[in-house]
């Protein structure tokens, strides 16, 4: 009898387990899914809301009733001067994890996932802080020049193969790996989701369009101006599925990256080495500026300069720094756009066209 109440009490505690919890959370943590995420979604950017808010990217996430998607949305940064790496789905151990997103003062790895709209799959090139203010990229994002003034023009080369996959590693994922400055930008200091992003995300997990089991796909809201704001006038429908391994129609994404060159491992890595010393060139000279300018600051202090010629350097080391960020961007744009015609000239060369049989031959 002993052994016949403990094997009921097994049974009976194996049944309690398999019972799905409910829970408010509708969102499974730490999860390992054996099925990979469906295809990103293709749709436009709404318009940014004012100044000050930073694009978020939609994602698939994943809870009890399988992947349902999360839409893209602008949302204000827990402090000024971070910025946003987006979460991603990898293949690891024979199975998909999910790697959380977070706010930095760099952008790190996410996979290689080409999420639009300045997120091409390495770095961010929609927008940049300068001082306090945040300027947009209106190459690759959707603002109201009216309403917002600290914008600029500056054309993004995609030198990552423009698809819609939303995972990296595994059977049809994205090959890419992190450099060693990605590297270094995951450990930096972090911020997770704000609250917002946290009550966007669950709201999503409770509308059962957004699942893709229902969507197939193509859920009803792929983007939304505000956080939750499903039903909102600003909200963006998802457009007509694509080929993943097709540059989609509509994704802001220039010509110039629609009509990129095959690309040459050798010569990517190159690039990639290039853009690196760039990068650590101008991080060092940011460093020195503002090493120079705590330095002037504390000058200040001990003389107990007056407020107005405080004010007045203050002012000019902003512009020094306003210009130094222009000149960073100056400079990876020309790097890129050598970078693209260094591709160019990789290309094998057309041979020349045979005359035609109606063609008289050259006189001797």
């Amino acid at each position: 009898m002993r052994i016949a109440r403990l094997i009921c009490s097994l049974l009976f505690a194996v049944g309690l387990l398999t019972i799905p919890a409910q829970s408010g959370a509708q969102v499974v943590v730490g999860v390992s899914v054996r099925i990979g995420p469906p295809a990103l979604p293709v749709y436009e950017q709404p318009l940014c809301p004012g100044p000050g808010f930073l694009w978020v990217p939609g994602y698939w996430a994943y809870g009890p009733d399988g992947y349902f998607w999360v839409p893209g949305t602008w949302v204000e940064p827990p402090e000024v001067g971070l910025l946003w790496t987006p979460g991603y789905w990898a293949w690891e151990n024979d199975a998909y994890f999910w790697h959380d997103g977070y706010w930095g003062p760099e952008v790190g790895f996410y996979g290689g996932i080409n999420y639009g709209f300045g997120y091409t799959g390495v770095g961010f090139f929609g927008g940049s802080w300068r001082g306090r203010e945040f300027f947009y990229n209106r190459a690759v994002t959707n603002v109201n020049v009216t309403v917002i003034h600290n914008t600029y023009n500056t054309t993004v080369v995609n030198d990552t193969t423009v698809n819609r996959v939303s995972f990296n590693g595994g059977p049809g994922g994205v090959s890419v790996r992190p450099t060693s400055r990605e590297i270094e930008v995951e450990h930096q200091r972090h911020v997770t989701m704000t609250a917002e992003q946290s009550h966007h995300q669950q709201a999503a997990s409770t509308n059962r369009t957004f699942l893709a089991s229902v969507n197939h796909g193509r859920p009803d809201v792929a983007a939304s101006p505000r956080p939750a704001q499903f039903e909102s006038r600003g909200a963006v429908e998802s457009r007509t599925t694509v080929n993943p391994n097709r540059p989609p129609a509509n994704v802001r994404e220039p010509a110039a990256s629609r009509n990129a060159a095959p690309v040459n491992p050798a010569l990517e890595q190159k690039h990639q080495q290039q853009m690196d010393r760039l990068r650590q060139q101008q991080d060092e000279e940011r460093q020195r500026v503002e090493q120079k300018h705590q330095q002037e600051q504390q000058k200040l202090q001990q003389r107990a300069a007056d407020a107005s010629k405080q004010q007045n350097t203050q002012h000019k080391q902003q512009q020094q720094l306003q210009q130094l960020q222009q000149k960073h961007e100056q400079q990876q744009q020309k790097l890129q756009q050598k970078q693209q015609q260094e591709r160019q000239r990789q290309q094998p060369e057309k041979p020349p066209s045979k005359p035609s049989r109606g063609d008289k031959p050259p006189s001797q």
